[in-house]
């Protein structure tokens, strides 16, 4: 077997050079910097596992000797460097643009103080809470460093060779409040996000679990039948033999099927296939071969050693011979059967044989190029390794604590991996160990699943702890599969966004101060993100006031109209305010000119393929545009001939929706659709019309309670223009501020006496500031009457 490689453009271009004896300046971007020392001399061009690029553009600087000292000046930076070896006193790097006042100078060698935003951590094993994070490339000063000395360095032969560590080797991003810039940058150096396969962006069911085969299918029929979609089948350990021998290994390594389990594992896995789900296997490779695995022989003829001393071959990941039988003896046959890509769980640390060779980074990397074989789309899943890692996803986040502290804590960790450009995170969607049953708990963190990178529900081996939504009560598994199948509905979204994160560098998921870097307030909100270009994303992460039968979140809306697209509530922007949500919402608000795709399936299907209904979203009040990727499924996705592309447009001023014609690969996607044109919160004032290349249709008209006006018109050509039109400049719809306080009162477990009155307050012809007076001084519990502000405010006419 030949090693696979990853394209590398690794020798910066001279004319981005700037060296001398001992040091060597590249300048890569306007805003980053490689800055090098060597005291003999001598630099390294290999690629790194952090540095695959380092040949870009060479953008305009100019070079400033002063004799004692240099100085290197971009549009963004000012380095000033002593010429000596790296000292703080020496080398410094000053973002321009007036960042803040004094403190946007890094200086080589101070501590951080804070100053950078956070990347993300090798795990969240047996985290109860927040985890401290490693640093990405954003930094609150303007400033962020990657250290690359110790990394690995990628050999032309496809295989890897440790540091020089006298050598230092850092990357110093100086991109002032142009967060995603930086990200940016940091692609273009290190490689881009890879496109997923379209399944994984559905849900991923997981258990650790001595499932039977004819348990594991019978589940996935009664998944089917109570509505509930998934796209990837996750087998934890017990697929494998685990009662072995002490002398041999612990039992966590394993690559033989226990036949008492699955007593034929092709047609398990083919039965699985035939349901619509991939399917991965985990496999906790550090106890290497024992001589009880079926590929025991095998192994020891390919690595030439003598199969009747019965000695456990050791997992070496420093041997390539070693990994390559790994790959291609171990993992080929179960592959074979059916596996479609393997949950790599190594957690024996970063230590191997040879100093610096970390065992985790090297088996995502062969194992993502490998699983690319045969033109096939690679998935991986695995811990994080490091800066590079974004370009083996998906990743896998660990064990964590089931409580509330874990599930408040995700948000942050997911927004903040996007400033070290990894975008895929799946976590253990309900938390995986300890904790206690709680039903609304469960509900939150499948919400927040909704509304992640990757949504995989897991647990632990305990027999009661378990998250199929029939294991909670009926209210929570109601909401629960709600959601599930809100997830699967959004994979056109998720797709299109998906291909974004690999063309155009940005994450799925991004903190608020990725687009609105200069508004202090985006960064007081680690809890909210935005989830691709159209959403924005508010979770809830602590329990109902019992009072309103409502929880709250602190949030920040930038300026303009935004819609609740679950609630159909509108909000005036430009304020930090509180929200508050039942149990069966989450705040998941559209600027106006959004527009998100949907299929349109009430239960979509188990493999979420291209369908042949889909629902657009549009929030009126702004133009929008919004193009709808899909493409063949094979190769890499970049490949513009197997890449389809549906341009939806929203022009206010006409108020008219347009849809397509495709253009690019028309043959992926379906030669006719059904379109339903959902316009959220909606004037009442409108009559919709609708024409198919000019001709008039006949569309099916439905307007909901909450405001949501619904088009439909079916069988339109896919080459054919599809416009709905609702008038000029339609409007939004006024909040019903009535019928939305008299719900609210309703569920809330306070006094009828009071509920009357307050009702009566609040709906009175009285001026906005009398009535809110008289609200204060009624005797209404806190959270109760921040729900109810919470409405009448919401926008003012």
């Amino acid at each position: 077997m030949t090693l696979p490689t990853l394209p590398t453009r690794p020798v910066a271009d001279p004319a981005a050079v700037v060296q001398g004896d001992t040091y060597r300046i590249t300048v890569l971007t306007d805003g980053l910097l490689r800055l090098e020392h060597s005291p003999d001399g001598v630099f390294e061009d290999r690629p790194s596992t952090f540095a695959l690029h380092r040949r870009q553009p060479v953008p305009e600087f100019r070079v400033v000797d002063r004799g004692t000292h240099l100085e290197v000046v971009t549009r963004r930076l000012r380095l000033t460097y002593d010429k000596g070896p790296f000292t703080t006193s020496g080398l410094s790097v000053a973002v321009l643009g007036a960042v803040t006042t004094w403190h946007s100078v890094w200086r080589y060698g101070q501590d951080d103080d804070g100053r950078n935003l956070g990347g993300t951590a090798r795990t969240l094993d047996e985290a109860d809470g927040a985890v401290p994070l490693e640093p990405g490339v954003a930094g609150r000063y303007g400033y962020a460093v990657i250290d690359d000395s110790r990394s690995l360095l990628l050999t032309e032969d496809g295989w890897v060779a440790p540091r020089d560590d006298r050598r230092t080797d850092l990357y110093v991003f100086a991109y002032g409040h142009d967060h995603a810039e930086a990200v940016r940058a940091l692609y273009a150096v290190s490689g881009p996000q890879p496109v997923l396969p379209r399944w994984a962006l559905g849900n991923w069911w997981s258990r650790y679990h001595r499932y039977t085969a004819e348990e594991y299918v019978a589940l996935l029929d009664r998944f089917r039948a109570a509505g509930v979609p998934f796209s990837v089948a996750v087998l934890d350990m017990d697929w494998h033999v685990t009662d072995v021998d002490p002398a041999i290994g612990s039992g966590w390594t394993g690559y033989t099927w226990d036949r008492e389990l699955f007593g034929d594992p092709a047609a398990f896995l083919a039965e699985v296939h035939a349901r619509g789900l991939r399917v991965t296997l985990n496999v906790h490779p550090a106890d290497g071969v024992g001589p009880h695995e079926e590929a025991y022989g095998a192994m020891c003829q390919a690595l030439g050693l003598d199969p009747s001393t019965r000695d456990p071959i050791a997992f070496d990941v420093t041997d390539e011979a070693f990994l390559t039988a790994y790959l291609d003896v171990l993992h080929r046959g179960l592959e074979d059967e059916g596996v479609d890509f393997w949950w790599i769980d190594w957690q024996q640390g970063p230590h191997s044989r040879v100093a610096g060779i970390d065992p985790l980074w090297m088996l995502n990397h062969f194992h993502f190029l490998d699983n690319a074989r045969d033109g096939r789309r690679p998935l991986t899943f695995s811990r994080y390794a490091g800066p590079g890692s974004h370009r083996y996803p998906v990743g896998f986040s660990g064990d964590a604590v089931v409580s509330w502290a874990s599930l408040a804590a995700q948000p942050h960790f997911t927004a903040t991996a996007a400033n070290i450009g990894y975008g895929w995170w799946s976590h253990d969607i309900g938390g995986h160990m300890f904790g206690a049953k709680d039903d609304e708990l469960a509900t939150r963190w499948v919400q927040l699943g909704t509304f992640s990178p990757v949504l995989r529900l897991h647990s632990s081996n305990n027999p009661f702890l378990t998250k199929e939504p029939w294991a909670f009560g009926p209210e929570h598994a109601a909401v629960q599969t709600d959601f599930l199948r809100l997830r699967h509905r959004l994979v056109p979204y998720l797709h299109t966004m998906n291909h974004r994160a690999a063309r155009e560098g940005v994450p799925l998921v991004t903190p608020m101060y990725h687009r609105w870097s200069r508004h202090r307030e985006a960064y007081g909100v680690p809890g909210q993100f935005l989830f691709g270009s159209q959403l924005l994303v508010a979770p809830v992460t602590s329990p109902r006031d019992r009072g309103s039968a409502t929880a709250a979140v602190r949030a920040w809306l930038p300026d303009g109209a935004w819609v609740d697209v679950l609630t159909g509530l509108v909000y005036d922007g430009g304020r930090e305010l509180v929200l508050h949500r039942d149990l069966a919402a989450v705040p998941v608000l559209a600027a106006a000119g959004a527009i998100v795709p949907l299929d349109a399936a009430d239960v979509p299907d188990d493999d979420p393929v291209e369908p042949c209904a889909l629902e657009v979203l549009v929030v009126v009040g702004a133009d929008g545009a919004f193009t709808l990727v899909e493409d063949d499924g094979t190769g890499d996705g970049l490949d513009s001939s197997r890449v389809a592309r549906t341009p939806l447009t929203w022009d206010q001023a006409r108020g008219a929706l347009t849809v397509g014609p495709v253009e690019g690969a028309a043959g992926v996607v379906p030669a006719t659709r059904t379109w339903t044109a959902t316009f959220v919160s909606v004037a009442d004032d409108v009559t919709p019309v609708a024409t198919v290349e000019g001709a008039p249709a006949e569309p099916v008209v439905a307007r909901a309670a909450d405001g949501r006006l619904r088009v439909t018109v079916a069988d339109v050509p896919v080459g054919a223009t599809l416009r709905v039109g609702l008038g000029e400049a339609p409007a939004l719809r006024p909040n019903d501020v009535a019928g939305r306080l008299h719900r609210l009162l309703d569920v809330a477990q306070v006094g009828y006496e009071l509920k009357s009155r307050v009702l009566d307050v609040l709906t009175s012809d009285r001026p906005l500031h009398v009535r809110l007076s008289h609200l204060a001084a009624l005797d209404v519990p806190p959270a109760l009457r921040g729900a109810l502000e919470e409405v009448v405010l919401a926008r003012v006419p």
